[in-house]
């Protein structure tokens, strides 16, 4: 394709309630969203960087910056998801930024040849099954409530935030109001050493799914540690931002579980790596989410339809973050979304909106 310009578009997105975690709360979405512009076919990328960093070290402002000075720069003459990947790699980090662009131009490639992101990655089932991710409350009685609000929608999974102080007791208080047959998780976002394991243990009689990035996000070697010495099973996020570090942590055994999250890996064409080798190698995965309107909703739920995604996701329904998302919502059945059919994300933002919710916009010419 010959890409004859990009548009790097920011957006406010309201959340509808506080979303709480062991690095901050988010109240907001300043979201960066990439469209890139062929003859053929138009394409829409969105970046998962989060306004400051704190859960990377990327962030939307920075990731705006690196896209326009030297990743835009660096796309041949005649492009495709492939090779904008291949020209983007001499750029070290910056997967966010990376992972935002290649999507619109796989999108704009897509929609010119009438495939389904799902159908170009591998998707193998039509629908996903659904979990939800609960911040840190101010309260174990609003836990609760907030639990069973989404087990009443149809939430086939609870993942629960954890930081020290708010893990143990609140844990105990949702598997006893709510049962062992309900599937859950928790989440440590790396706010934890090695030197609490004999705490982390204690989770072991909660019979866990598993729980995520317990540790700092550079240290396969101590995760391995703690894997020994927990029964529940331990799930790297942050920790895996390509499928090199994903193979370097089955070696070491420092995870049972892998949390794909595109965004972190670089686009949709890494994700689609890690899954592979993890199915490969008997391990785990499912898709995480980071907030993301529509559109990146679209791609999450056509990646989580491949064949190695055994467990549920966190490609939750528009309405759990946002009133109104910025393309039609994704709405919840029988704890399941359906998987987007039409070429390319199969989703496109709904123009009044998109408008009413834009802060800025810049077009580069190519």
């Amino acid at each position: 394709m010959k890409i004859t310009g990009v548009e790097l578009r920011r957006v406010a997105m309201p959340l509808v309630a506080p979303f709480r975690t062991s690095f901050g709360t988010e109240t907001a979405r300043d979201v960066l969203l990439v469209r890139v512009v062929t003859p053929d076919a138009e394409g829409w990328g969105e970046c998962v960087a989060m306004s400051e960093p704190l859960y990377s070290s990327e962030y939307v402002d920075g990731a705006a910056e690196v896209i326009r000075r030297f990743l835009l720069p660096r796309l041949p003459a005649s492009v495709d998801a492939q090779s904008a990947g291949r020209a983007m790699e001499p750029v070290k980090g910056h997967r966010m930024a990376k992972a935002a662009l290649e999507t619109a131009v796989l999108d704009a490639q897509l929609r010119a040849s009438g495939e389904s992101f799902g159908r170009y990655l591998g998707a193998s089932r039509d629908r996903v099954p659904c979990g939800v991710s609960v911040g840190i409350m101010d309260s174990i009685p609003r836990l609760l409530d907030a639990v069973e609000g989404y087990l009443s929608e149809g939430y086939v999974r609870i993942k629960l935030k954890i930081e020290p102080g708010w893990d143990i007791e609140p844990v105990r208080a949702v598997r006893e109001r709510f049962g062992d047959d309900v599937l859950l998780q928790v989440d440590a976002n790396a706010a934890y050493t090695l030197a609490d394991a004999r705490h982390l243990a204690r989770l072991d009689a909660f019979d866990l799914l598993l729980i995520e990035q317990p540790l700092a996000n550079d240290d396969f070697v101590q995760h391995a540690a703690l894997a020994r010495r927990l029964r529940t099973p331990v799930c790297l996020d942050e920790s895996i931002e390509s499928a090199e570090h994903a193979a370097a942590a089955i070696a070491l055994g420092s995870c049972s579980i892998i949390n794909i999250k595109p965004g972190r890996l670089g686009g949709y064409l890494e994700a689609r790596r890690v899954h592979d080798l993890c199915r490969a190698n008997g391990i785990a995965v499912w898709c995480g989410g980071m907030l993301e309107t529509g559109l990146g909703r679209a791609a999450n739920v056509a990646l989580a339809a491949l064949p190695g995604f055994t467990l549920p996701g966190d490609t939750s329904a528009s309405r759990r973050y946002f009133a109104t998302d910025l393309t039609e919502p994704f709405e919840l059945s029988d704890g399941h979304l359906a998987v987007p059919t039409r070429p390319g994300l199969g989703v496109d933002p709904i123009p009044s909106i998109l408008d009413e919710i834009t802060t800025s916009k810049e077009w580069i010419p190519l």
